[in-house]
């Protein structure tokens, strides 16, 4: 396949993150790396939704200490990203919200079209008015008229998620579209697909099993018309979860399972086992935590109880 025709895709995880640990940072890498041995893939980009803080889990620090541990975890990556929107909400978000929210917000400001994991559209994807008269949302002051090739709008929707985090558009330079999006200069794409992933460990889809814990209407969204990418956790099977729920079953296609080293070291760490080796005193916290987020937790005193 080539790179037009294969899919481009973000991987959006959503979680407490409490804290952020090696594990979730390496589930990215993981299911980068598997979807592009595929062949059918191009993963350019990866953004970390932290859960609002009236999600009311017990033990969930607020989102200002979540946000900034997970904003130290990804501080040497040149693709994943912290996204603040859900935390900066009024209220808790479903999963589904958040999905629709960074679909409607990659449409508003590539217009790219997005569908089904395994349903290519086949509408040509127009990031620029066809009347010239009409000036584009994203439009800088530069008089662009040659049309960018594949490689230069990969690397302009990838460069746009360095800026996805916390940062505001120069207002001198672009027309302002989201406090938290800035998609560049380009001014037309090329027929690509661009589509948004969930991406989860095998937990939170054996969690789609339990039943009343998800709204079945937000599981079709989710599952149908977005798609998941499930990392193996703790030796989980995902083929045997899927049988447990009709409507897992009903959109199977639409699940890609990561199929790498099943022992993966990194397949075990949890930010449970993390809390208690901060409360404990464990060394083998820095097996779980990045040294960043180890020293954030230690000066705010987070996790720690007066024994620790």
């Amino acid at each position: 396949m080539t790179e037009t025709t294969k899919t481009h895709v973000i991987l959006l995880a959503c979680g407490s993150f409490n804290p952020i640990t090696k594990g979730h940072i390496q589930m990215f890498e993981r299911a980068r790396d598997y979807l592009h041995k595929t062949g059918r893939f191009i993963v350019i980009g990866g953004i970390v939704s932290p859960v609002h803080d009236s999600y009311g889990k017990t033990g969930l620090v607020s989102s200002r200490h979540r946000l900034t541990m997970c904003q130290l975890a990804v501080q040497s990556s040149d693709w994943i990203r912290v996204d603040p929107w859900e935390c900066y909400q009024d209220t808790w978000q479903t999963t589904c919200s958040v999905l629709e929210h960074h679909r409607d917000l990659m449409k508003r400001v590539t217009g790219c079209i997005l569908s089904n994991v395994n349903t290519p559209s086949i509408t040509p994807v127009i990031g620029q008015p066809q009347n010239e008269s009409s000036q584009n949302i994203y439009q800088n002051n530069n008089n662009v008229s040659s049309k960018p090739t594949a490689a230069k709008i990969l690397g302009k929707v990838g460069e746009s998620l360095s800026r996805i985090c916390c940062v505001r558009p120069p207002m001198e330079r672009f027309t302002f579209v989201d406090e938290n999006a800035n998609l560049g200069t380009v001014m037309r794409y090329e027929e690509i697909e661009l589509r948004i992933l969930l991406l989860c460990g095998s937990d939170l889809l054996e969690s789609f099993c339990i039943p009343g814990l998800w709204n079945e209407a937000d599981m079709e969204v989710i599952v149908g018309e977005f798609g998941i990418v499930v990392v193996p956790r703790d030796g989980a099977d995902p083929e045997r979860i899927m049988n447990h729920s009709s409507i897992l079953r009903k959109y199977k296609s639409n699940i890609l399972v990561v199929k790498d080293d099943s022992n993966h070291p990194m397949s075990v760490v949890s930010s449970t086992k993390s809390r208690l080796a901060l409360q404990h005193g464990d060394g083998h916290v820095v097996d779980y935590l990045c040294q960043p987020v180890i020293d954030y937790i230690l000066k705010s005193q987070l996790y720690i109880n007066a024994s620790g």
